[in-house]
C-alpha cells in the first residue's frame, strides 16, 4: 500500500511493522519513526486502528486463555529433544 505522498518510511513499511509497534517490540528509534508516519499519513493511520481494535479483542476474547500443561511439556520436551540431537 502507498498513499501517493512522500514520506520519510514507506507505507507498505509501516503496515508490515504495526504488530511490532503495537506490541511495543521495536526499538525507539523506529517506534518514534512510524509514529511520525502515522501522525502524517491518514490511510496508514485507519488501517493502524482497524489492527489497534482487532488486536484489543482478540486480548478481550482470548486473553485469558492459556496452553494447557500437557502441551507445554510435550512442546519443552520436542525442545529438549531436538537441541540435542544436533
Amino acid at each position: 500500500m502507498n498513499c501517493g505522498e512522500p514520506h520519510d518510511t514507506d507505507c507498505s513499511e509501516v503496515l508490515s511493522e504495526v504488530w511490532l509497534f503495537l506490541d511495543q517490540e521495536c526499538d525507539t528509534g523506529r517506534r518514534k519513526a512510524l509514529q511520525t508516519h502515522l501522525d502524517e499519513c491518514h490511510p496508514c493511520l485507519e488501517q493502524f486502528g482497524l489492527e489497534e481494535h482487532l488486536k484489543a479483542l482478540l486480548a478481550r476474547k482470548c486473553g485469558g486463555d492459556y496452553a494447557p500443561a500437557d502441551l507445554k511439556a510435550r512442546i519443552r520436551a520436542t525442545i529438549v529433544e531436538i537441541r540435542t540431537e544436533d
